[in-house]
């Protein structure tokens, strides 16, 4: 419920954050939801996926476009 994109999901031991909707927060809050409330600190960027706030905020406006 944390997340606007509902990029969050549970796995059988932790929680899994899908890339494809995930923006960071970007467009919705000024700081990464999941990373606020999690109790644990391990909602971190991904080094693998480095996506620029340029790059987060075209998937923003694709997500809540409703295209």
């Amino acid at each position: 419920p944390e997340c606007p994109n509902e990029a969050i999901t549970a796995g059988d031991d932790v929680y899994e954050i899908e890339a494809k909707r995930c923006t960071e927060c970007v467009g919705h809050f000024d700081e990464s939801q999941c990373a606020a409330v999690c109790p644990v600190d391990c909602c971190v960027p991904d080094p693998e996926h480095k996506e620029t706030k340029e790059e987060l905020m075209t998937k923003f406006k694709r997500l809540t476009s409703g295209d």
